[in-house]
């Protein structure tokens, strides 16, 4: 590892556990598989600072992870940490109103185009399944249009079609977890992502039966197509359908007003999460007034009332994470430091797979890309499909070795990586491709 990185155990830090293999033992009599759903089971991470985080036997890598997104002012800010450790002896939660959580949802409203007024949950999966349900409410209508790839978390509407295993004819959807009713496939469309004509075709023929249509606007790794996201809003606006985009990765990480300002083009609701808690389970619904006030049983009355309760839903602790890390993304150079951070790294990589001849292609914005090995345009699901996940895999695991952390697909990039940190990584690429 580099001499700039930081020391991996300095006073005050988690201790080391010496003994992984101990520790993986452990994990997997006590959690199925082995771990918590998220990565594998050979790591366990003990601490991070800004950019770094350090494994439980020492080792410092590089984090282009940042808890699967969440981090994106780095670990450990000062400013966030301060503010959590000021709210922490007023009390952690109340499932009541408190001053923190309404500034937070002020601050959103005031972000976010299409945003009226929020509601607060803990989780992505809650917002987009609260999303789901509120514009099924509002429209009166059962049907749910999604795309292909698409990610919208774990509820039975959002496990469709997220990775099937064979492609289905449009718009039949595939479960993806056992456990799902069979009639869910019956409640969901599913359309090619990127494919604004036949998009706008399925929405036109079954535009009595939608409740609502769900788009990441920016899906996995994948930008819209030039068009596709106002062909949407054009035909949901002309049927009175309500367009979702799951902001849940995107909300203030593309830019201060999440994808919906970075490409242009205003949805009647969004899901936001990750960013808006700083590190804490936090997550909202966020939409038109009309829409949201079927959260609101004295406007809408029984029959429209849509129930939402969740225990640690606007969270104080949670809530002034999230202002201490709004506040940060508000000051000058926030965003443009951590798109040049990222364009440097998609350019350097992307230079040299050329200069190696490996059939790779970086994908992706500035602050949220990965490499793709293969050839051709990538512009949906069944583009990526192409993608020779071996070769993938070899990569990742030479990058790990090198002291890179990343998830299977995506780097995350943050405020805190440095020109150091770039660097190194640029480096670890280049012997990464040497390896393959």
């Amino acid at each position: 590892m580099s001499a700039h990185l930081a020391e991996p155990n300095p006073a005050g830090a988690a201790p080391r556990h010496a003994d992984g293999a101990a520790l993986t033992a452990l994990a997997h009599r006590v959690l199925p598989a082995g771990h918590f759903g998220n990565l594998a089971s050979d790591l366990a991470l003990v601490r991070g600072a800004a950019a770094h985080v350090w494994d439980s036997e020492g080792r410092e890598y590089v984090d282009y992870l940042l808890g699967s997104g969440p981090m994106f002012v780095g670990h450990a800010h000062p400013e966030v940490t301060a503010a959590v450790l000021a709210q922490v002896p007023l009390g952690t939660t109340f499932f009541a109103n408190n001053p923190a959580g309404i500034h937070l949802a002020e601050r959103i409203v005031e972000a976010m185009a299409c945003a009226d007024q929020i509601r607060f949950v803990s989780s992505g999966s809650e917002a987009n399944m609260y999303a789901m349900r509120v514009a099924r409410a509002f429209r009166g209508r059962e049907k749910i249009l999604k795309f292909e790839g698409g990610y919208h978390g774990m509820s039975d509407h959002g496990l469709m079609s997220l990775s099937p295993k064979r492609a289905a004819n449009f718009p039949q959807a595939i479960p993806d977890s056992a456990g799902i009713s069979a009639r869910v496939r019956d409640e969901v469309l599913v359309a090619p992502y990127n494919d604004a004509a036949h998009a706008v075709a399925l929405i036109e023929a079954h535009h009595d039966e939608l409740g609502g249509v769900i788009v990441e606007p920016f899906q996995r790794l994948l930008p819209p197509a030039p068009g596709f996201l106002e062909a949407l809003r054009e035909v949901t606006a002309r049927y009175g359908i309500p367009l979702i985009f799951d902001e849940v990765v995107t909300g203030f990480r593309f830019a201060y007003g999440g994808a919906q300002a970075y490409y242009g083009v205003t949805p009647d609701l969004c899901t936001l999460g990750k960013i808006i808690g700083g590190g804490f389970p936090l997550a909202a619904i966020a939409g038109r007034a009309d829409i949201m006030a079927h959260f609101d049983r004295a406007l809408v009355g029984d029959g429209g009332f849509l129930m939402q309760v969740g225990t640690l839903s606007g969270n104080p602790v949670a809530s002034v994470a999230g202002l201490a890390t709004l506040d940060i993304l508000t000051r000058p150079g926030a965003y443009e430091g951590a798109f040049a951070t990222g364009q440097a790294l998609m350019d350097g990589l992307t230079r040299l797979l050329r200069d190696a001849g490996l059939p790779g292609q970086v994908v992706g914005e500035p602050v949220l890309f990965d490499v793709v090995f293969a050839e051709g345009d990538i512009r949906n699901y069944r583009d990526m499909q192409r993608a020779d996940a071996r070769l993938a895999g070899h990569f990742n695991r030479h990058l790990r070795q090198a002291g890179i952390l990343k998830g299977d697909s995506k780097y995350y990039i943050s405020l805190a990586h440095t020109p150091d940190d770039v660097a190194f990584t640029l480096d670890a690429f280049s012997g990464a491709i040497r390896a393959l």
